[in-house]
């Protein structure tokens, strides 16, 4: 049995929440493979909405694993509330929720170093979520990290002393007023709460499942475009947001990854600084932001909006292997008139099919145009019933792209979902 993959090809916040948590029906093991709490998967069933920063999407599934894999970075007083927000809804988390050992930890010096090195970066700070994410991996990387095995060593205050102290010293350069004991006691609280779930080596967890020939879900946190790699450095995130982060924060080989679904909105967003070569800041996009709620699941700022990109979005097919792609908040443009997309780049007054290499490039889309359906989406049930103007716009992304658009996503709910 192979690992199918589902992850984000833009900037984030497509969608994956409500698709993982849609697909999940089919699987028994969904795993996430990167990132940490600043990710916000929203999740819309039976007249609730739920926002899952480090669970896996697939929690609220009968008979459903979540293994949250070792390329997740965790803030245990994040999880800890998680779960019991999770709880009071009657899911039984600790059945249905396995940590990897090599998962690392965000102590809460972790946070006070993003805030200070965001605030030191004045009007080029990167807009990071502050919930010390990136410094986490940078311990990581650098072999200082704590890990979630390490709460189960006798000596694990020692090291937490430790790792505190090397913060405080590293804290020296900045000039940023702190209390480095903030939190901690709520920390060290929700640390023992950890100890009560079933701590495994996860990547012998998952290759045993997948020898047991059980059905693997990876599920991808961010967009493909803030990979630390292959997105727009240095406007991006800390971990491998691509699939190839599937092997990595999982520990399977990459002869094991089977179906790669990208995820994409049929525009597009952003949060934070960055390029985004379509963004619209004008009525249109203030519009596509109040029509699709474009805030932020985790921080709640204001998402930045603009039409889809095409070139960005082969990109982020490429570097993925994506074979088949999910469009999401297809209804949010029901209202528009005329819908755009861009098919191009004029790179520094240069024609061009290519995401250049310089984040800073002066870029001008070139805009395709598309009359607009002008019909609510979100009653649909059958792809039968589709507008003729919006499958106009659905098969000119597949020939685009090459690649399929196998699910149509109608509105929030899991079950405004077409399957094609």
């Amino acid at each position: 049995m192979k690992v199918d993959v589902v992850l984000g090809l833009q900037w984030g916040d497509e969608g994956k929440g409500k698709i993982v948590d849609v697909l999940a029906k089919g699987y028994p093991v969904v795993a996430r493979f990167q990132g940490g709490p600043n990710a916000g998967h929203s999740l819309h069933f039976e007249d609730k909405k739920f926002v899952l920063h480090t669970i896996p999407s697939g929690v609220f599934r009968k008979g459903t694993l979540n293994i949250i894999g070792n390329g997740v970075v965790i803030d245990p007083i994040i999880f800890r509330e998680e779960c019991l927000q999770i709880e009071t809804n009657g899911v039984p988390v600790r059945e249905r929720i396995q940590i990897s050992k090599k998962a690392h930890l965000i102590l809460p010096s972790h946070r006070i170093i993003d805030a200070a090195s965001e605030a030191s970066k004045g009007a080029s700070k990167i807009g990071s979520t502050l919930k010390g994410i990136g410094p986490t991996y940078m311990d990581k990387t650098g072999r200082n990290g704590l890990r979630v095995g390490d709460i189960l060593a006798d000596n694990f205050l020692e090291r937490f002393g430790s790792l505190k102290s090397k913060h405080i010293s590293f804290l020296k350069q900045f000039d940023y007023t702190y209390d480095i004991n903030e939190r901690e006691a709520e920390w060290l609280e929700a640390i023992e709460y950890l100890k009560g779930f079933n701590l495994v080596d996860g990547e012998y967890l998952i290759n045993g499942l997948l020898a047991e020939n059980k059905r693997v879900l990876a599920e991808g946190a961010q967009g493909s475009l803030l990979d630390v790699d292959f997105g727009s450095y240095p406007f991006v995130t800390s971990s491998t947001t691509t699939c190839a982060g599937a092997c990595t924060g999982l520990g399977v080989s990459p002869s094991k990854i089977g179906v790669v679904s990208g995820i994409f909105k049929a525009y597009c967003t952003r949060v934070g600084s960055g390029p985004f070569p379509t963004e619209l800041n004008d009525h249109t996009g203030e519009e596509l932001r109040r029509l699709g709620f474009e805030f932020g699941a985790t921080t709640g700022r204001p998402r930045r909006t603009g039409w889809l990109d095409l070139v960005a979005l082969k990109y982020a097919i490429m570097i993925n292997g994506v074979e088949q792609l999910i469009m999401m908040k297809s209804d949010v443009m029901d209202t528009f008139d005329t819908i755009k997309v861009a098919t191009g780049y004029l790179v520094d007054g240069a024609e061009s099919n290519e995401v250049p290499f310089d984040t800073f490039a002066e870029v001008e889309p070139v805009y395709k145009e598309f009359k607009g359906w002008k019909r609510d989406l979100t009653k649909i049930t059958e792809e039968s019933d589709l507008p003729f103007e919006f499958m106009t716009y659905v098969r000119f992304i597949e020939k685009e792209t090459g690649v399929p658009i196998k699910i149509i996503s109608v509105g929030p709910d899991r079950d405004q979902t077409i399957f094609r």
